[in-house]
């Protein structure tokens, strides 16, 4: 019986961490579906710059801000619960699990509104309204070298498959590490992991985490990061595109 009992109270912390790491994942859609509405949400704003309506616009701002907070609610109950899940461990005295949560509460704290107002999102958000009219021009009180996105801006933090040599947006089928949140095309990382020998480690350059093929999936957020990624990347590329153009014709009619 007293075994019986040990072995039910060492399976209580794997349980619980199950536990929360569920509730961690199906907080994932929420998530995406909030990125998704902030995304729609910039490319109303934009046509409605486009027409001068300026009070529409505000609104909008003011709504992306308020999907931003609830954003940072949804990761912090998130970081939460995954914190409490690998801390957990049972004692003599029954465990104050409001205490515990409050405690990692404090830590994972979400953003406050000021905070925010210097989210990459909403920052993104601000930059597509204001080149509307003003493309190519430092937005009011930044400095230019401010305006240059980083890659990690939009959650991912590499742009390229280090096996591969693709384009994170090119990948037929894109897969992340859930330790390390590096990128890669599926078949090519399991491969590697199949065929490491004394470690596995991340190939990127520089990272010491280790893979494990069941922790190397296609999370709920990475096809919406990839989508905005390639979405970026047509806004940047369509001014040279069109600069190409012109220089063409140009050519064409002086000969």
């Amino acid at each position: 019986m007293a075994s019986t009992s040990a072995n039910r109270a060492s399976d209580v912390p794997t349980k619980i961490k199950n536990a929360v790491n569920t509730l961690s994942s199906d907080n994932q859609p929420i998530l995406a579906d909030i990125r998704k509405s902030i995304y729609a949400m910039q490319e109303i704003a934009v046509e409605m710059e486009k027409l001068n309506r300026t009070q529409q616009v505000k609104e909008l701002e003011d709504a992306v801000l308020e999907l931003l907070y609830a954003n940072e609610e949804c990761n912090s109950f998130s970081s939460v619960m995954q914190s409490v899940g690998e801390k957990y461990q049972p004692g003599p005295q029954l465990t104050n699990f409001k205490k515990m949560l409050d405690g990692e509460k404090s830590k994972f704290k979400g953003q406050s509104a000021a905070n925010l107002q210097k989210d990459p999102f909403l920052r993104r958000f601000r930059e597509a309204v204001w080149n509307v009219h003003h493309a190519g021009q430092p937005m009011p009180g930044e400095e230019q070298e401010e305006i240059v996105m980083t890659t990690t801006q939009f959650g991912l933090l590499n742009t390229v498959c280090p096996i591969t040599g693709k384009a994170v947006t090119d990948l037929s089928e894109p897969v992340r590490s859930m330790d390390c949140k590096h990128v890669y095309e599926k078949e090519a990382i399991m491969q590697y992991i199949r065929q490491a020998t004394k470690t596995n480690n991340c190939p990127v350059a520089g990272c010491p985490k280790a893979l494990r093929a069941a922790r190397v999936v296609c999370d709920t957020l990475l096809p919406v990061e990839i989508e905005e990624m390639r979405s970026q990347n047509k806004q940047t590329e369509a001014p040279g595109a069109f600069e190409d153009f012109t220089n063409f014709s140009d050519s064409g009619d002086s000969s």
